[in-house]
């Protein structure tokens, strides 16, 4: 509902500014894209949480990797972290600790873990380590490791896309500055010079 209002009310101050009949065209055009794209946006709540988890899965993983290590089973190693983690990640082991506990497969029972940010990897660590009887706990220490060095990657590529984004607005600073400093100076003399 806020979303339409907000593109009703976009619309509404472009139809003013514009005025007249192109300006309830213009307004009315403004409004439906407006609307369009607010409603592709993420919600806020959604990308909270989406963002929690992406930095709750790596630890979670780590966890889950030192509890196995030191001799509890699954459910168990699953219930104690999903206990101490909490959050989005927190809620969905909780889950998965509840199924393992009515005795579902370790395919089914890490479902709720697909909706997640790697959480489908997570997941398919746990099958391909049922399939096969590779240490879970190991799967569990590379799959931090990658999310880990994934996030540290997609840290530095922002870092990078901001320092390019600052030469805008740096340059549309400067360039009219270095014009009316350096060239129009010359100019001006070079006029001066031709006139006389």
């Amino acid at each position: 509902m806020t979303r339409r209002l907000v593109a009703l009310l976009g619309g509404l101050a472009v139809g003013v500014l514009v005025g007249g009949w192109p300006g309830v065209a213009v307004g009315l055009g403004t409004a439906v894209v407006l609307a369009r794209y607010l409603a592709r946006l993420e919600p806020a709540q959604v990308r909270r949480e989406r963002e929690r988890a992406e930095l709750d899965l790596p630890y979670a993983a780590d966890l889950l990797a030192a509890a196995l290590r030191a001799g509890l089973p699954t459910e168990r190693a699953v219930q104690v972290v999903a206990g101490h983690l909490g959050g989005p990640v927190g809620h969905r082991l909780g889950a998965v600790a509840r199924s393992l506990g009515l005795g579902l497969t370790q395919a089914d029972a890490w479902r709720p873990m697909y909706d997640l940010p790697a959480g489908a990897r997570m997941s398919a660590a746990v099958a391909r380590s049922a399939d096969s009887g590779a240490a879970l706990a190991g799967a569990f220490v590379r799959l931090a490791d990658d999310l880990r060095t994934t996030r540290l990657a997609a840290v530095e590529a922002a870092g990078q896309r901001s320092g390019v984004l600052l030469v805008l607005p740096l340059g549309l600073c400067f360039l009219p500055a270095f014009v009316l400093a350096g060239i129009v100076p010359v100019i001006v003399a070079v006029l001066g010079d031709v006139l006389r």
